[in-house]
């Protein structure tokens, strides 16, 4: 048998057919030969011992299952091999059963080429390594079929599957730091994975990205220059089935500074993705038109980096909303115009080209495409540019008449609102007045009510950042250490209000207002009370004492509020402390509920408190207690007819 080796080996360095022919005659006569001779044994000999399923052997503490099934091994590719064929150590071996540990077979003493080419699995170099696949971890063993074959595990549709035992292998993942660890299940919901699923042999698999040279026996890092996902080869790799896109790439700006070896041009990957490519129809696809501008093209083009480098206008994308074309795409027009349907998809060249899609002279053809019939004039009008000079003189004039409009009229309007409202107010307190708050309790209010609308104002500046009010109130990027000073001021303001409310509740009159504004059962019947006769179900409305149990209720949830918000934001303030004390995930925990009790009593107070003392039609204008401390007497006995000891 090692004679017959020997020969294969020879066989594969012949480029004659007619010679490897003739070698494969001798070969297989060398094999009768040796089989009738007694010194191998044949296959059925061997499977006196191996076609018994209980067949086991121990393996480091585990058993591992010795049975072959014979069916399986005569329909392979190497069924005409004889087992010794493989197992070479056994040639000539004629005490049976034989040891137990055997050598590891040597594919290569046939498929020397392959073996010579696998050097290489991605980043890790094969020298016997546990962890690298062996060409039975690929093939099989016994059961070896070409890749021809439908049923092989090299078969395109079974590749997905034989690549995803090791990488979607969550150990192997963690452990050899894959950054594809998902790879097989995005490849399989893609467009080439559906396409392969269905049949279509033509689709890409694993093998037509990732084999170098166009061996699948080389695997190369995306770092080698010669892997064909490197940076630069992935147009080439991706070209193989998509070879007039390809040629539109190079040609285009993209492609020309990829030849010149820029790493920040994209490449195909860059703007469909990788594994997980779907159909550009498919509104969650990148390059879909929904979703092109903000998700493909923005990131690159509104990068500071990229636009100071290359010397382009940034802003593009908002000058491109601002527009028609952008307006309606938001609106989820698919139709509408987006940056490909301009500028092209693959062959992007800069307006200065003579042949680019937006130079000037070409692009009455290109607006054509979407507006027949559209004059050469019309067709130069800017689309998006620097802020301010994406219009016509005529639209900027006109846009310039509507601001001043806009502030000439809204302001005449804020004016006599302001001159109405103030006359409103001024009778209001022209008639008779009883005491509702004491100055002490308006002074209270009037610190609550300016350092929760900073506290709001600020905190939330801090969460939607990039927010047009946001940088219009702080400056650029929020002005985050100011936003930060006004708002710990602003708490510190709070929480002193609060003790001195504390304070406040241990005077006479304090405890007084305790009494008066603490839950009784009374106060669940006039809310079920109230809502019957707002439904027209009860004649008459509830005879509210002192405090009504919607005031009640405003007041307990403050406590509430004011307690969950303190601590949390102390927490929050001073981190470094709190992170030696309580366990991982603390942090978040009080950040959650610092950031939704914020909403919650932002909303109380402006759907509830609002209405209740500006918006009610038996107060409006106003309730002026938090003013002055007095409100109309008609009023408050109109909603506190319950009370009998008004102070005058």
């Amino acid at each position: 048998m090692k004679i017959i080796n020997t020969i294969k080996r020879e066989i594969n360095s012949f480029s004659n057919g007619v010679m490897k022919l003739f070698v494969y005659a001798v070969a297989l006569l060398l094999m009768i030969f040796c089989a009738g001779s007694g010194h191998a044994q044949s296959v059925d000999d061997c499977m006196a011992c191996h076609d018994d399923p209980d067949l086991t052997k121990d393996r480091d503490g585990s058993e591992i299952s010795l049975y072959i099934k014979v069916n399986k091994f005569t329909n392979s590719i190497h069924a005409d091999l004889e087992c010794v064929g493989c197992h070479t150590d056994l040639d000539g071996f004629d005490d049976f059963p034989h040891d137990e540990n055997l050598e590891m077979v040597d594919c290569g003493g046939c498929h020397d080429e392959e073996a010579e080419l696998y050097q290489w699995h991605g980043r890790q170099k094969h020298e016997g390594k546990h962890d690298i696949p062996e060409c039975k971890d690929c093939h099989g063993n016994h059961d070896i079929l070409p890749s021809s074959e439908k049923k092989s595990r090299t078969n395109p549709l079974h590749l997905p599957e034989t690549c995803g035992k090791c990488h979607e292998n969550l150990d192997l993942v963690k452990k050899h730091d894959l950054v594809a660890g998902k790879a097989i299940g995005m490849y399989r919901s893609s467009v080439h994975g559906k396409a392969t699923s269905r049949g279509v042999y033509l689709a890409a698999t694993c093998n037509d990205c990732h084999s170098a040279g166009g061996s699948s026996h080389r695997i190369l890092s995306p770092g080698s220059p010669d892997s064909p996902i490197n940076h630069f080869n992935i147009p080439k790799t991706c070209g193989q089935c998509h070879r007039n896109v390809e040629y539109d790439y190079w040609e285009g700006i993209h492609g020309q500074l990829a030849a010149r070896g820029e790493t920040d041009s994209p490449v195909c990957t860059n703007c469909h993705g990788e594994h997980g490519i779907i159909d550009p129809r498919d509104p969650a696809s990148n390059v879909s038109p929904a979703r092109l501008a903000e998700s493909t093209c923005s990131p690159c083009h509104e990068s500071a980096f990229i636009n100071e480098k290359y010397d382009i206008p940034s802003g593009r994308l908002h000058t491109w909303y601002d527009s028609y074309h952008g307006l309606k795409s938001k609106a989820g027009d698919l139709t509408v115009a987006n940056c490909s349907s301009c500028h092209g998809a693959h062959r992007i060249l800069p307006h200065t080209d003579s042949t680019s899609s937006i130079y000037s002279a070409n692009l009455q053809e290109t607006c054509g495409n979407c507006h027949p019939g559209i004059s050469a004039e019309m067709a130069t009008t800017p689309i998006h540019s620097t802020p301010g000079e994406s219009r016509t003189p005529l639209a900027s004039l006109i846009a310039d008449i509507y601001v001043i409009l806009i502030i000439v009229t809204i302001g005449i309007m804020l004016i006599h609102w302001a001159i109405d409202i103030r006359k409103q107010i001024f009778l209001m307190l022209q008639r008779k007045q009883i005491r509702r708050m004491s100055m002490n309790e308006v002074w209270q209010h009037t610190f609550l009510m300016a350092s929760f609308i900073v506290l709001v104002v600020t905190g939330f500046a801090l969460r939607y950042s990039e927010a047009f009010w946001v940088e219009w109130l702080f400056g650029w990027e929020g002005g985050f250490p100011l936003r930060g000073i006004i708002h710990r001021t602003a708490a510190v303001i709070f929480i002193i209000t609060v003790i001195w409310h504390l304070i406040y509740l241990t005077t006479s009159r304090g405890r007084q207002f305790l009494r008066d504004i603490w839950p009784r059962m009374s106060d669940v019947r006039e809310g079920f009370a109230t809502v019957y006769y707002n439904l027209g179900i009860k004649k008459h409305k509830p005879a509210y004492n002192r405090f009504s149990y919607m005031e009640k209720a405003e007041y307990w949830a403050l406590v509430w509020g004011t307690f969950v918000m303190i601590i949390s934001g102390l927490f929050l303030w001073f981190d470094n402390f709190a992170v030696q004390l309580f366990p991982k995930g603390f942090l978040d925990v009080m950040l959650v509920l610092h950031y939704y009790e914020a909403w919650l009593a932002m909303l109380a107070i402006i759907v509830w408190h609002l209405y209740s003392t500006i918006f009610n039609p038996a107060v409006y204008p106003m309730n002026p207690a938090w003013l002055t401390g007095k409100m109309p007497e008609d009023v408050y006995r109109h909603e506190h007819p319950g009370d009998k000891d008004i102070e005058k």
